[in-house]
């Protein structure tokens, strides 16, 4: 019986919804007809268990995660106002990391590290997503994503598939990431859009790549019949960026890029532009729009083999430069966090290369659907399956150093061999698949 129901509701089934507040729909029964009661928080503790509709899990069963969880020392600020799903392993919820009210996990991937903080300044979901050691979610949705230890989301993120941050990788409030990669420190302002972007850049905490608030990648053509999204943009690269040793990027804000674009090292964008030209390195690049009103028509347009081939080459770069990224997670990073003995940050980099692979998937797809609409030749997605070639650098692994200290003091010999790997990566990825360019356009 629930206080206060007069004996009405304690033979009939409800189910319960839990957030903020405890919602019951009582069930109709055979009448379809449904009624919904609003029961005090302070009145849970009154009730008996509540009988669930056939495929849904009592309050008891949650009750139970969390209790356990709080024996292995998660802290839980409010059991009341945090729900984890029933798919949850709660072995991948680390002791240490604190859950504030508002918080919601969900999805067998979930994973949440050591010491990290799920909703520091509001509600936070996080579903199928992988959470660091020492990492923050102040607030907002991430799905499928992956955040490396202390990574910063900021207030109100949304962060869907393809998405990945690494160590002190961090976003200010109102930013949306899907399908793009923040390497080592980038920080993004607030008010961002960022879709099919990898952004790396810099060399520590204070001399980092950074992008101004009120930034856009514009990722969608709209020529064709239904347009493409084959417009990946490069900020930074891979092949030079992971050994945090170049010169930082800065691309100001209230500003767009159209993508696919390309940004070199050292270069500053000024603010309240729109960029449709590649950046070299070491630039400071401002553009000014056109002026044009003139009849359109998304289909009845012609482009020439050299336009596709630009595409084709950008997609092909950026695929590759994710292949590189793919390969050194896996002979570099993995290898030395199972050197050091560390399986939490093992799991947590194995779901960094899971985003990876997810991305090089979403690219050769987009180029495809592009291709299919114009006639061109696909690329083959048997490229995903490539596998690179073994690390041949004699390397010192210092595992008793943290990650960022060890790679930016390998020696100039190890770090040139290194080097020579990821290009050798690069370019025999790239050789795989020459494109035929003499379908008919």
């Amino acid at each position: 019986m629930l206080p206060g129901d007069g004996g009405v509701l304690s033979k009939r089934k409800v189910t319960v919804i839990f957030f903020s507040w405890i919602v019951c729909a009582v069930d109709g029964g055979m009448s379809g007809n449904s009624d919904v009661v609003l029961i005090p928080i302070g009145a849970i503790s009154q009730a008996q268990p509540v009988i669930c509709r056939k495929g849904e899990f009592m309050r008891d069963d949650i009750e139970d995660k969390i209790r356990k969880l709080e024996e292995k020392g998660v802290v839980i600020i409010d059991p009341r106002q945090t729900y984890i799903s029933p798919e949850v392993d709660i072995d991948r919820i680390y002791k240490g990391c604190v859950l504030y009210p508002g918080c919601r996990l969900t999805g067998e991937r979930t994973l949440v590290g050591t010491s990290a903080q799920i909703g520091t300044e509001g509600p936070a979901v996080i579903h199928n997503s992988i959470i660091g050691a020492e990492a923050e979610v102040s607030s907002g949705f991430l799905s499928d994503s992956t955040l490396l230890p202390r990574a910063k989301a900021g207030a109100n993120v949304h962060f869907r598939g393809g998405t990945l941050l690494e160590e002190y990788a961090t976003t200010a409030h109102c930013v949306g990431l899907k399908q793009s990669i923040l390497m080592y420190s980038v920080t993004l302002g607030s008010l961002i859009n960022f879709c099919d972007v990898l952004i790396s850049g810099g060399c520590s905490r204070k001399e980092h790549t950074e992008v101004g608030s009120g930034f856009i990648h514009f990722n969608f053509t709209p020529w064709g019949k239904n347009g493409d999204k084959a417009t990946p943009s490069l900020v930074g690269n891979v092949t030079d960026g992971v050994f945090l040793d170049q010169k930082r990027i800065f691309l100001g804000g209230l500003s767009g890029m159209v993508g696919p674009a390309s940004v070199g090292f050292g270069s500053m964008t000024v603010a309240g532009q729109v960029i449709r030209h590649p950046v070299a390195d070491s630039t400071m690049h401002a553009e000014t729009g056109s002026n044009i009103d003139k009849s359109c028509s998304f289909s009845g347009v012609a482009f020439s083999e050299r336009r596709f081939r630009q595409i084709y080459e950008k997609n092909a770069e950026f695929l590759a430069q994710l292949y590189a990224l793919k390969e050194w997670y896996l002979h570099i990073r993995l290898r030395r966090s199972k050197l050091q003995g560390d399986l939490e940050l093992s799991l947590v980099l194995n779901g960094a290369i899971e985003t990876i692979q997810s991305c090089m998937r979403e690219r050769v797809s987009r180029y495809n659907s592009l291709a299919a609409e114009w006639s061109l030749a696909p690329m083959n997605e048997s490229i995903l399956e490539k596998e690179g070639a073994p690390v041949d650098v004699s390397v010192d692994w210092r595992t008793d150093l943290a990650y960022d200290e060890w790679i930016k003091g390998v020696g100039e010999e190890e770090r040139e061999g290194l080097h020579r790997w990821l290009l050798h990566l690069k370019s025999g990825f790239k050789n795989d698949f020459p494109l035929d360019f003499s379908s008919e356009i």
